[in-house]
C-alpha cells in the first residue's frame, strides 16, 4: 500500500543508461544544446531592438510590446503542445516537426510589413520552438543516471542560458544593420539545427516508454493522416497538483528585462540597441555561474538522502533553490536604484543587481 513515505518514482536498471558511450552522450548533449540555444535566443532576440522596431512601424514600445506578450503566450501553448507529443511520438519527431515551423515564423518576421503580421509570425515562430528547452531536458534524464543528470543539466542551462549573453549581438546587429536581419540569422541557425537532427539525433526514448509504444501494444491503430489527437492540457495536472517554481521565475526574469528600454533605458538615457544589450550581459553571466553550481549540489542532495533512505524522492533536488530563494529582492533592488540612484553608479549597481537574478533564476529554473 502507497504510503507518504513510498518513493515517488522506481528506479531504473542502469543498464538503460548504457545505450550510448560517452562520446556519443556528449555529441547528444551538443545537439540538444543548439535546439536550447534556438529557444532562448528566438525569445530575448526582440528586446534590444524594441525601440527601433517601433521606429520602423511607426508606433511606439508599448504596441511593439504586445509580440514580446505573444511570444510568451505562444511558448507556454507550444510547450504544452510539444512536451506532450513529444512523449507520445519521441524526442526526434518533435525537433524535426517543430524546427520548420521555426523557421517560417522567422522568415515571416523578418518580413513583416506590419504589427499584426509581426505579432502573427512572432507566435508561429515562438511555437515552433517552444518544446525544446523540456524535451532537451527529458533527452538528459533519457541517457544519464539519476545521480549524474543533475550536473549535466547544470552543463546544458549554462550553455543556454548563455543566449542572454549572445542577446547583446543582437543589439549589436539591429544597431549596425537592422532587427530584420537578426530574425534571419534565427531562420539560418534553426535550419542548420534542422539538418543536424536530422542526420545525427537518433531517438533517444527508453525502449517501450513512448505513449506509440504502449498504443500499438494495447492493439489499437494509429491515424493514418493525421497525428493522434492528444490533450495538450495533461501536465498542468502536475502543475496544479505541485505548483512549480516555473512561474515565479518567468516573473522574476521577465520583469527585469522586458521593460529595459524604458526602465533603465530611460532613466539613464540610453537610447541605442547596442549599449542597452550590454545588460543582458550580466544576467547571463550570473546564469552561467549558478546553473552548474545548483547541478552539482542538486546531485550531492540525492546522493545523499539516497543513501541515507534507501531510495530517493524527486522534491530532493528542490533544496539546492534555496540557494536563489532571495532571487525577489533583486527585482525590488533594481526598482529602488533605478528610481533613487542617478548617473554611473546607478548603472554599475543595476548591473551587479542583474548578475544575482541571472544567479537565482539559474538555481530556480534548473531544479524546477
Amino acid at each position: 500500500m502507497s504510503s507518504e513515505e513510498t518513493p515517488l518514482l522506481q528506479e531504473h536498471h542502469d543498464d538503460i543508461y548504457e545505450r550510448f558511450t560517452s562520446r556519443q552522450k556528449r555529441g547528444l548533449i551538443a545537439i540538444v544544446i543548439c535546439g536550447g540555444l534556438v529557444t532562448f535566443f528566438t525569445v530575448v532576440a526582440i528586446l534590444p531592438s524594441i525601440l527601433q522596431m517601433a521606429k520602423d512601424f511607426n508606433t511606439t514600445g508599448e504596441v511593439i510590446g504586445y509580440a514580446v506578450s505573444v511570444t510568451i503566450l505562444a511558448s507556454a501553448v507550444g510547450g504544452l503542445i510539444g512536451a506532450r507529443y513529444a512523449k507520445f511520438y519521441g524526442r526526434r519527431p518533435c525537433y524535426l516537426y517543430n524546427l520548420p515551423i521555426m523557421v517560417i515564423g522567422s522568415l515571416g518576421t523578418a518580413f513583416a510589413q506590419t504589427v499584426p503580421q509581426l505579432i502573427i509570425w512572432r507566435f508561429l515562430q515562438a511555437m515552433g520552438v517552444a518544446p525544446f528547452t523540456s524535451v532537451g531536458a527529458g533527452v538528459i534524464g533519457d541517457i544519464y543516471k539519476l545521480e549524474e543528470r543533475g550536473a549535466v543539466l547544470g552543463t546544458y542551462f549554462v550553455l543556454k542560458f548563455s543566449n542572454t549573453t549572445l542577446a547583446r549581438c543582437t543589439g549589436i546587429v539591429a544597431h549596425h544593420w537592422s532587427w530584420r536581419v537578426v530574425h534571419l540569422g534565427l531562420a539560418i541557425f534553426a535550419s542548420a539545427a534542422f539538418i543536424l537532427i536530422f542526420f545525427c539525433f537518433p531517438e533517444t526514448s527508453h525502449p517501450g516508454s513512448r505513449d506509440i509504444d504502449k498504443y500499438g501494444d494495447a492493439g489499437k491503430s494509429l491515424p493514418k493522416w493525421r497525428p493522434v489527437i492528444l490533450n495538450p492540457l495533461t501536465p498542468l495536472a502536475m502543475l496544479l497538483t505541485s505548483p512549480s517554481l516555473d512561474v515565479c521565475i518567468l516573473i522574476f526574469v521577465l520583469a527585469l528585462m522586458i521593460p529595459l528600454a524604458f526602465t533603465i533605458g530611460k532613466r539613464y538615457e540610453i537610447d541605442d540597441e547596442a549599449t542597452l544589450g550590454l545588460f543582458l550581459l550580466p544576467i547571463g553571466f550570473g546564469n552561467a555561474v549558478g546553473a552548474p553550481i545548483s547541478g552539482w549540489i542538486s546531485d550531492k542532495m540525492v546522493i545523499h538522502y539516497k543513501a541515507k533512505r534507501q531510495y530517493w524522492y524527486p522534491e530532493d533536488r528542490l533544496r539546492a533553490a534555496l540557494f536563489g530563494a532571495y532571487l525577489p529582492i533583486t527585482v525590488f533592488a533594481s526598482a529602488y536604484v533605478t528610481e533613487y540612484i542617478a548617473g554611473r553608479l546607478g548603472i554599475i549597481l543595476n548591473l551587479v543587481i542583474f548578475f544575482f537574478n541571472g544567479f537565482g533564476v539559474s538555481v530556480h529554473d534548473h531544479e524546477s
